[in-house]
């Protein structure tokens, strides 16, 4: 290593002498770190505890962030977010919670989220006898592009209304390209007490692959 550094930078370099202990021996405690071996890192779901950092749970667990988001108000703002290098228990402890409580939570989310999907055939018959409210959450220039009839595009006017003056028990449906926007807005709307908002598998492309196929994919 230092012939390759010395080649590198043009002159040698000099590594720090080995320490030694009192009976002469090499002390290899500074180096145990490096000796030792590292146990993998688990991805299994059932290995959850409070010391996986944020960015490995929502790894392993898809839905966490909208779980944390639906149940404690946890991640939708700044003000309750989380950074990826936060710990489990380091949210807990920030938001007032049982991080055993939480663990618990998250490992059963992805059946949870299940709840929160509708598919297209169901928003179709929904939508057809006018039992649902159709919120598409996609960009306008999405939108312009193609859209379902009967559906509204959700802009910010439409949001301070759904929020001020809809009743939290109103069926609603939210839809986007694929499925996954509108997950994050259902999950939005339950955390926010709207109890019969769901998403709808798929998206847009769903619905013009299974509903209609005179729409324009993208």
């Amino acid at each position: 290593m230092a012939t390759l550094l010395s080649r590198i930078f043009g002159k040698k370099t000099v590594e720090p002498a080995p320490v030694r202990i009192d009976n002469n021996e090499l002390d290899t405690r500074a180096l145990k770190p490096l000796m030792e071996q590292k146990a993998p890192v688990s991805k299994d779901p059932k290995d959850l505890t409070g010391a996986w950092t944020m960015e490995r749970v929502t790894t392993v667990f898809p839905s966490a962030q909208r779980a944390l988001f639906q149940k404690y108000h946890v991640g939708g703002c700044s003000s309750c977010g989380f950074q990826p290098t936060d710990t489990l228990s380091t949210v807990a402890l920030n938001h007032g919670l049982d991080v055993n409580e939480v663990i618990d939570h998250i490992q059963k989310s992805q059946e949870m989220e299940r709840d929160l999907e509708i598919t297209p055939k169901e928003t179709a018959e929904l939508l057809k006898q006018g039992r649902i409210k159709l919120l598409d959450v996609r960009s306008p220039e999405e939108y312009a592009i193609t859209n379902v009839a009967g559906s509204v595009l959700v802009d910010q006017a439409v949001a301070q209304e759904i929020m001020q003056t809809w009743s939290k028990d109103t069926p609603i449906v939210t839809m986007c390209h694929h499925g996954m926007r509108s997950l994050d807005a259902a999950a939005y709307l339950r955390g926010h007490g709207f109890v019969n908002a769901k998403s709808m598998c798929g998206g847009i492309d769903a619905w013009a692959e299974q509903i209609d196929s005179s729409l324009a994919r993208y």
